[in-house]
């Protein structure tokens, strides 16, 4: 009954005209920045991050979640149609979406896609609203070394789902937690790592560093690689599925939702990784594996389940924990204590109207994601046609004026420049800075942690080995390193991440 109760306060909130339109308009951008390859939600909500100041922290939050989960709607389409997917977990959608475009089937996989995001969609928020106050309760009983702890094995979990070396990765993750470090000693006041320089006592901004790593890095890399888009869309066909094609989806689709639900809890997972587990584990149930890759439905269905179903369960560590499960979540995160709200257990007790309200925002977006997408398919791919040289400018502009709106500082634009610079430089190297942005938001509650940690053991670093969570959970994180670092291991790991 409890449950129903705070649903109904989800929806109360949620249905207000306000929410909605923000909603709808959280949606609408996402999905056209699955649409758009080159840009991801990662630095679109970095880039609208500083428009939601003026918002309450609930709407805002919908806003900046329709934009996470919109995304993985609108690359669907692009991956299906003409081949070229908008996100990185539309990728596996493509093997068999397009094959099954171009036998002119098209609308048979846009409508499998829509429907599969749909019920993983669903399901994924009924398991945030029975889960989530589960974990937050049982996260209620953490003290500071468990809580060090945990961030210890979130922050080294994150490098094994990291594709490429795993020194590069740990070299990011270190780069990012000196940088949370940056500004004045939270228990002195003393400033560290500021240089002498003053604009540096109150940290590096957040929203300047996201920006130029995943915002100005990305068009570099875009402007240098741009090639002729082949933009060209023939029948889409009906959208509705026969009854021998929705009894072959209905098991990959619930197979795909639990696959993804399960690795969007994971630190570092989320809906790449589950729209990839979930094609290989259907491949291999399969009778007829070699149909795969050739056009078979259940390619389409099984990985549109699981990343929708990932992108939405990777909020659970975050609301509950506190503990981003990837570089969306860090941002997300970031939006949550810039409108004053701390992650963590006691999200659900002292902001009931945000966390219920976010749940129930998220299964209305679904449906009106399924409304918008289908109808206007051939809008979306028409916006394909732009060259991307005339949106670039558009976008740095946008980065520059939202950098600036936050504490209208000048200098903050010139991070941003610098960090676009150093992302580039690390695109070319082949270090992923998703890592870095975790190491950046789990930095200062890591030290924060740590030193509490520390005072309440009289300064004795035993404290972390001799209570039982906190024990295990260096014990797991260690173990995940070690097998890392195994020759087999890493081999197979690189092997997937090349497939």
């Amino acid at each position: 009954m409890e449950l129903i109760a705070n649903l109904g306060l989800g929806f109360q909130t949620a249905l207000s005209l306000h929410n909605l339109l923000y909603c709808f308009l959280g949606a609408l951008v996402g999905t056209l920045i699955g649409v758009l390859p080159g840009l991801g939600p990662v630095a679109t909500i970095a880039m609208l991050l500083p428009l939601t100041f003026g918002l309450d922290p609930v709407t805002a939050l919908i806003m900046l979640a329709g934009i996470f989960y919109g995304a993985q709607y609108g690359s669907s389409t692009t991956a299906i149609l003409i081949n070229l997917p908008g996100e990185a977990s539309s990728v596996v959608t493509a093997l068999d979406g397009y094959k099954m475009a171009r036998r002119g089937r098209a609308g048979t996989a846009l409508a499998t896609a829509a429907l599969a995001s749909f019920f993983a969609g669903s399901v994924a928020t009924l398991v945030i609203a029975t889960l989530g106050p589960v974990l937050a309760g049982v996260a209620l009983s953490f003290g500071p070394a468990e809580y060090f702890s945990l961030m210890v094995l979130g922050l080294i979990a994150s490098i094994a789902m990291a594709s490429g070396s795993v020194v590069k990765a740990l070299g990011m993750i270190f780069l990012g937690v000196m940088l949370g470090l940056v500004g004045q000693d939270i228990y002195t006041g003393a400033g560290r790592l500021t240089f002498g320089s003053p604009a540096l006592l109150d940290g590096i901004e957040f929203v300047a560093i996201a920006m130029g790593l995943f915002g100005l890095a990305e068009i570099c890399q875009n402007l240098e690689d741009e090639t002729e888009r082949q933009t060209s869309v023939g029948k889409v066909g009906s959208l509705l599925l026969t009854k021998e094609e929705v009894k072959a989806v209905r098991k990959p689709v619930v197979r795909g939702t639990i696959v993804g639900s399960i690795l969007g809890l994971l630190p570092g997972g989320g809906a790449t990784i589950g729209a990839f587990a979930a094609y290989v584990m259907e491949k291999r149930f399969s009778r007829e594996p070699e149909r795969f890759g050739e056009g078979a439905i259940e390619g389409v269905a099984a990985p549109e389940a699981a990343n929708n179903a990932g992108a939405q369960t990777s909020f659970i560590p975050l609301l509950t924990l506190g503990i981003p499960a990837n570089a969306t979540m860090a941002m997300m995160a970031g939006a949550l204590i810039l409108h004053g709200v701390t992650p963590g257990p006691n999200i659900i007790s002292s902001e009931p109207v945000l966390f219920w309200g976010l749940i129930a925002s998220m299964w209305i977006g679904n449906v009106m994601l399924v409304v918008l997408n289908l109808p206007l398919i051939r809008i979306w791919v028409k916006l394909l046609g732009v060259p991307y040289r005339m949106l670039f400018p558009i976008i740095v502009a946008l980065c520059c004026i939202g950098v600036y709106t936050v504490n209208s500082n000048s200098f903050d634009v010139l991070v941003m420049v610098g960090f676009g610079v150093l992302g580039y430089i690390f695109l070319k190297l082949k270090c992923e800075p998703a890592p870095l942005l975790l190491g950046l938001v789990l930095g200062p509650m890591l030290e924060e942690n740590l030193r509490r940690a520390m005072l309440t053991g009289r300064g004795d670093p035993m404290v972390f080995l001799t209570r039982p969570i906190s024990a295990v959970l260096l014990g797991i994180a260690a173990l995940c390193l070690i097998a890392m670092i195994l020759p087999s291991v890493r081999k197979t790991r690189e092997v997937a991440f090349e497939e």
